[in-house]
């Protein structure tokens, strides 16, 4: 097994883990991915280097000289990790879905006062 799909597979391991992939920042080309979290990864891995880059412009251009460490994406029925990798593997970043334990954020809807 590669290092990249140990990679994808110790991602996987992770309790509720739906999908991950580890994609090259500059393209959005996924490297490795697994799991089935019930859409195209490679479809969102292109997705999630656009928002990635879009952030970078956006600190760019507010002068910012810090880096990006993750960005997490809250659905109603998911979570959506995204950990950009600033060292050794720059340039990279892993993507991970999860579902909601054990339900889905909608049902905690709050009544209106009485």
């Amino acid at each position: 097994m590669s290092p990249l799909q140990q990679s994808i597979q110790d991602l996987l391991s992770i309790k509720g883990a739906t999908g991950a992939a580890i994609v090259d920042l500059s393209s959005g080309m996924a490297l490795a991915t697994g799991g089935n979290p019930g859409f195209n990864l490679d479809g969102a891995a292109a997705g999630n280097a656009s928002v990635i880059q879009t952030k970078l412009r956006t600190m760019a251009d507010m002068g910012l000289s810090d880096e990006i460490e993750d960005i997490l994406i809250t659905l109603g029925g998911q979570y959506h990790l995204v950990n950009v990798m600033n060292e050794d593997t720059k340039g990279l970043f892993v993507y991970a879905t999860r579902r909601t334990w054990p339900w889905p954020a909608t049902s905690f809807a709050m009544s209106p006062a009485a």
